[in-house]
């Protein structure tokens, strides 16, 4: 999915001065992570690539963040590959399924029985779903099933299967050999009675399953081993490694960058006290912390933050349902520094910015191309605009044919531009697709059609009227849109344009907005936008 070299398009050619000078953030962190490889001497081959890595939490079901996060990642190690070609460089998705079942998600099935598996890695967790061997697994599918379907080249990781693998290993015998040092970061974050028995180790209960959070009384380098407080009054010694125990949060997010030696790896604001600590600990262990972006996450449409287990805000299925892949990107692209609130309101919004994004890509020097997302979003192999006419114009020939299926919306486009078809432009199909679920499960809703509130508003319909009669049925989109700006200047005065626009809408449509009524006219046709006027009249 990616390219090594300098490609062409449209005829241009991209240097590596251009890559060197892009102000585009992707080529902003591809430059951070190129110092920061040659700064440690990693010595970079195919066995031993630039690593670029994402973290995922199973312990709900995976939600657009998740998704936001590879999809950047992704793009900063396309950016990298054209900054430093020879470099070999691997994405790597690691999902921490051996951590406890904390609390069950709001939004899976069969909540009583995860009650009883409290405590237990994720990946030990029966499935509520029944499809997986566990919870932990069916999540891990759900996420790679979602990744997959937009064409990532990723490797896939495991946290229970490092750990019971041995994979993990030594790099937990060299947080043991630091127990102390690893203790003495984390401890002075903490409450007085958690820091009194805190250990980056916790055991994993051989009887009920669970992950424990106890006291740890002794190490033991030699035998690679500590000693804890059972729940029960024990004292119990068992071995650190293959699975017997695993590491706190913040030890273990380290001890995952020392081990497989990631170069990059973004975060979530929330965590940035835990780059901090982790960086610590990673340099006590012998390792160097990987350059780091943290990002804002995305909230709902009241401004709340999107939670995995209370399943709000938009979900990576929903967006699909409404648009083609390349506006979740464009979504995700935006300003990554920067909350978003995320709701199908504004899917509409992307869509036609993406489509004005793909249209002046091709006019556009190689500084502006590499300051477009669509660049980024597509590798830099860019498409031409597959939506010919603005999205809103769709969703309004939706609105007023009641279309519940893309034929007969085809009917109308196809009398302003019969060279398009649905044979010749599927994708265009597909956004019309969209429209008419966008349509019904949202725009609907709202739609609340204008009544003349008084003799003016009768009399300015009436003249629309008699306009719409004196226009031909091959008259120019353009000459029709000046005659509703001048009839609108008479009417409403030249300072009141957007009333007048607006009441139209709000009359014909059912909407305080709407597409530039000349373009609407030529393809719903001008005796059925009469007839919208005689229905507007009507009320």
């Amino acid at each position: 999915m990616s390219t090594h070299a300098p490609l062409p398009a449209e005829g241009l050619i991209f240097l590596a001065e251009d890559y060197l000078a892009s102000q585009s953030w992707p080529f902003v962190e591809a430059r951070r992570v190129l110092a920061h490889v040659q700064a440690k001497g990693k010595r970079v081959s195919a066995e031993n690539p630039v690593l670029f890595a994402t973290g995922y939490g199973p312990s709900g079901l995976p939600h657009i963040g998740t998704f936001g996060e590879v999809f950047r990642t992704s793009m900063v190690q396309e950016a990298f590959r054209r900054l430093a070609p020879t470099l070999p460089t691997k994405l790597v998705c690691v999902s921490d399924d051996l951590d406890g079942l904390r609390k069950v998600p709001d939004n899976v099935p069969n909540p009583a029985m995860l009650k009883q598996h409290l405590g237990q890695p994720l990946s030990r967790v029966p499935d509520p779903f029944g499809e997986h061997a566990s919870f932990g697994a069916h999540n891990n599918a759900m996420l790679c099933r979602f990744l997959d379907g937009f064409g990532f080249d990723y490797e896939f990781i495991s946290s229970s299967k490092r750990y019971e693998s041995g994979a993990n290993n030594a790099a937990l015998l060299n947080v043991l050999r630091h127990h102390q040092a690893v203790v003495d970061v984390i401890v002075p974050t903490l409450g007085e009675e958690r820091a009194a028995s805190y250990s980056p180790f916790l055991p994993i209960d051989p009887d009920t399953g669970v992950v424990l959070q106890v006291p740890v009384v002794a190490t033991d380098v030699a035998e690679g081993t500590i000693t804890y407080v059972h729940p029960d009054g024990r004292h119990v010694t068992t071995k650190v490694t293959d699975g017997a125990c695993k590491l706190q949060w913040k030890p273990d997010w380290a001890m995952r960058w020392v081990a497989m030696d990631v170069d990059y790896e973004m975060c979530g604001k929330d965590l940035i006290d835990s780059v901090t600590l982790g960086s610590q600990i990673a340099r006590i262990l012998g390792g160097a912390p990987p350059v780091n972006l943290v990002y804002e996450h995305f909230v709902d449409e009241q401004g709340a933050k999107i939670s995995k287990s209370k399943g709000n805000g938009l979900t990576i299925e929903e967006w699909l349902r409404y648009a083609p892949a390349p506006t979740l990107a464009l979504f995700m692209f935006r300003t990554p520094t920067r909350a978003k609130k995320l709701y199908r309101g504004l899917i509409g919004q992307t869509v036609e910015e993406y489509a004005d994004l793909l249209t002046a890509y091709p006019t556009q020097d190689a500084k502006a191309r590499l300051e477009n997302p669509v660049f980024h979003i597509h590798h830099g192999q860019v498409p031409p605009n597959p939506l010919p006419f603005a999205y809103s114009m769709l969703l309004n020939l939706v609105s007023v044919t009641a279309a519940t299926e893309p034929g007969v919306v085809w009917q109308y486009l196809s009398r302003h531009r019969p060279d398009l078809t649905a044979a010749t432009h599927p994708e265009l199909t597909q956004l019309i697709e969209g429209a008419i679920r966008l349509f019904s499960d949202t725009v609907k809703p709202l739609q609340a059609y204008r009544a003349p509130t008084d003799d003016a508003e009768r009399t300015a319909l009436t003249r629309v009227e008699a306009l719409l009669a004196s226009f031909g049925a091959n008259d120019d989109a353009e000459v029709m849109q000046t005659q509703f700006y001048e009839l609108g200047k008479e009417l409403y005065g030249k300072e009141r344009l957007r009333d007048w626009f607006k009441f139209l809408y709000e009359s014909l449509l059912g909407f305080a907005n709407g597409p530039r009524l000349g373009t609407f006219v030529t393809i719903f046709g001008v005796g059925e936008t009469r007839a919208l006027v005689a229905k507007a009249l009507a009320r």
